[in-house]
Formats: C-alpha cells, structure tokens, sequence
C-alpha cells in the first residue's frame, strides 16, 4: 500500500475527527493515520489509504463511522492509577452515603472504551458497599464498536494481567476459552450508553461521581469549557469530577474547586458565585 499521504488529505482526516469526535489530530500524524486506517482500506478493497480518504466525503456514513473510530484513542485497563479507586473507596463513597442516609449511589464513567474503569467501579463497589440499595454505574462512548466489546466485558490475558489484582479475577470473572469474562452480577452492574462528549447530552440522571479521565487532554480549549458545562449540569451538588492525573480545570472552567483528597486531585462545582446549592465544605 502506499504510505504518502498528501497535505490535503491528512488535512481532512483532521476536521473530520474534530468534527466527529473533538480530538485535535495535530500536525506530523501522518504516520498513526496509516497506520490505523490500513485495515479499513484493505477491508473496503482500496488499494491504499489516500484512496480512502478520497472517498469518505461520498461515502456511506458507516465508513466514515469506522474511520472515526479507529482513530480512537482506546488506552485503558483496569483500576488505572489506582489512587483515585483508593480515594473512592475510602473517602468519597462513604461521605456521600453518609449524606444521603446510604440509600443511592449513581457512578458516570465517561469515554469508557472497553470498559476497564466501570467495571473496576463494580467490582470496587460490589465489595465494599454492597449494603447500598440503590447502585448505579453508567459508563459511556462514542464508539459503538468499543461499547460492544465492553457489554461482552470478555478480555484477554494481557488485559486482566493490567491492573487487576488475582484476587478480584478469581472472584469476579471466569474463564471462557482462553479469554476472561466478568461474571454476570457485575455485569449487571453497569449500563453502558453511546454518547458523544463534544455533543448535546441526552438527558441523565444527577451523578454523584463522574470520572472523566485522560480525555480532556485530547481537546482544543474551546471544546473542553464546553464539555465540563455539560458535565457541571449533570453532577449531583456536592458531587465529585475525577479527571485524569495531568488534566486540570484551572484555566478552563473556574466554577470547579480542586479538593485534595488522599493522594490524589478531585473537584468539585461551586457554580458561578461560588456554590452550587451547597456550601464550599466537601460533600
């Protein structure tokens, strides 16, 4: 296959991905195009990716589906930097059971991919507070081909081997082929919904804990003010924003306080005056 990519067609897998999903592509990525989209090509019997990119602005809106996905970003595993799961665990999720009398507790883990982190989130639960009686743990993507692999929650060795302690595996998953399948209660556990961030939200249920983590850092500015307004509207007052550990949003939305907790950086909406119907204190 040819791997010269002209200017102009780099140039139009750039607007379209940040068209169609909010990452900026930056400049000299020619090399991850081609390398990502090969595959794509040679399923749709092109003799190259440049003659793919030519035909997408025709093309059936699947292909330009599958173009957006591969070029997704799909970096997970489980229990990742495992420090904010400590910080759930033993600050956070008690403090908001303490304050709703522990009767619910709704978890939004957004731009899941294969969904690692909502299930490490189920299993975290299912542990330690499985007294609560209302659990609910929503995990979300734009890409439907990763959504499909998470309700599956079928993994490989190398990826349970990523962050998932032996005992978790033995209680939670069981074996089907050579493969790892998380059991059905934890499963059920979680919903996982396609939605695009840099899109409108469909109406939500109030999160009391959101985790928008290593996302972020993929956006243009603009993008990212836009996108933690939707997040604002949708997280419970008192409620918690985790975000990945070299993301922040300082400088992009002053209406989230950082609150230090454990080791790890969380926030927290104030609002606009500096509340958001609670005081400044946490939870």
């Amino acid at each position: 296959m040819d791997m010269t990519l002209t200017r102009a067609e780099f140039g139009y897998v750039q607007r379209l991905v940040a068209d169609g999903s909010g990452w900026v592509l930056a400049d000299g990525k020619d090399y991850l195009v081609e390398a990502l989209l090969r595959p794509i090509a040679e399923g749709a019997g092109l003799e190259s990716v440049a003659a793919l990119i030519d035909c997408l602005p025709s093309a059936e809106p699947a292909l330009r589906t599958a173009v957006l996905e591969a070029m997704a970003i799909n970096e997970t595993y489980f229990f990742r930097d495992v420090r904010p799961f400590d910080a759930l665990r033993e600050v956070i999720i008690p403090e908001i059971l303490a304050a709703n009398g522990g009767r619910r507790l709704a978890i939004w883990s957004a731009a899941v991919s294969t969904g690692q982190e909502p299930y490490s989130l189920a299993m975290l639960v299912s542990d330690s507070f499985s007294f609560v009686p209302f659990v609910t743990i929503l995990g979300t993507d734009f890409s439907s081909a990763t959504l499909q692999v998470a309700k599956q929650g079928l993994y490989s060795n190398v990826q349970v081997n990523r962050g998932l302690p032996a005992d978790l595996l033995v209680r939670h998953f069981h074996r089907v082929g050579l493969r790892w399948q998380v059991n059905d209660r934890i499963r059920q556990m979680v919903t996982f919904r396609q939605l695009n961030l840099i899109r409108p939200f469909p109406p939500l249920p109030q999160q009391d804990i959101i985790l928008l983590r290593n996302v972020l850092t993929y956006f243009d500015p603009a993008t990212k003010a836009a996108v933690l307004g939707r997040i604002a509207t949708v997280l419970r007052p008192g409620g918690y924003l985790f975000m990945g550990g070299a993301e922040t949003t300082y400088g992009i939305d002053p209406a989230f306080e950082s609150v230090p907790v454990g080791k790890t950086i969380c926030y927290q909406y104030r609002g606009s005056n500096g509340a958001n119907g609670t005081d400044s204190t946490r939870g």
